[in-house]
């Protein structure tokens, strides 16, 4: 029995369509487990990701069009003559595509690291070829295209593995400055998230009408926790201080 020429075409676009899915679903999950196995970088997975999903559409839509009789190479000769628009047309694309190149192989940030980029500041959950999302506090995801950071400055907060906790205090004149400069080191070595080195250290900066204005430096090597250490830190030294008020 003879098939339809209409309905074989249908059945091998539906085949070439489901096959490229699971292509690309298939590489996605052994992408995955390898970078688990192996301890691959997760921007790698995700670029890596990225090109094969791109890819496999690609000869997938060539397969289709020579399926149903549309002459590919007509149509590259199309898209030559038409270059130049396109090209206009797709500059976006193009600028997000080499920007996420280059970020990868400069290595400027990576998946984990929190990122802030024009008022913007979260944790990287995704670099691909074209946008790079990252979370903020709030768990808001946030999509940025990756030509903005070829525009725009951008600060890496956990490029180094280790940040510095500052906290700024007022110490009274009717202190003991030594004495309590000699607690306040003491206390604060004594949290765990603190490094040994550098060592913790107190400056003076100015002496203002109500007291000593000083500045209290730890570091550590978490940088995901800057913040919750400096609001440690101040709620110790606080007891601290109206202990010695009393």
């Amino acid at each position: 029995m003879e098939i339809n020429p209409l309905l074989q075409d249908v059945i091998l676009i539906s085949i070439t369509s489901v096959a490229a899915v699971i292509i690309i679903k298939w590489a996605s999950y052994l992408l995955k487990k390898t970078g688990e196995r192996w301890e691959i970088d997760l921007t790698a997975i995700h670029v890596t990701q990225d090109i094969i999903k791109y890819g496999v559409f690609l000869i997938a839509l060539s397969l289709i069009l020579r399926e149903i009789g549309i002459d590919i190479t007509g149509i590259f000769i199309s898209f030559g003559i038409i270059g130049i628009a396109i090209g206009f047309a797709s500059r976006d694309i193009i600028a997000n595509f080499i920007s996420g190149m280059l970020i990868l192989f400069d290595k400027s940030f990576k998946v984990g690291d929190t990122i802030e980029i024009s008022n913007h500041k979260g944790q990287v959950n995704k670099l691909g070829l074209r946008t790079t999302n990252i979370t903020t506090p709030d768990n808001s995801v946030i999509t940025i295209p990756n030509s903005s950071f070829s525009k725009n400055p951008y600060v890496n907060h956990t490029y180094m593995d280790r940040r510095r906790v500052d906290l700024n205090i007022t110490i009274p004149y009717s202190f003991d400055l030594e004495k309590l400069s000699e607690e306040i080191i003491k206390i604060v070595n004594e949290f765990e998230w603190v490094m040994v080195s550098p060592k913790p250290n107190l400056m003076l900066i100015e002496l203002s009408d109500v007291g000593a204005k000083a500045k209290i430096t730890a570091w550590t090597s978490d940088p995901w926790k800057v913040a919750d250490y400096r609001s440690i830190m101040a709620e110790e030294l606080k007891k601290i201080l109206v202990t010695e008020n009393e």
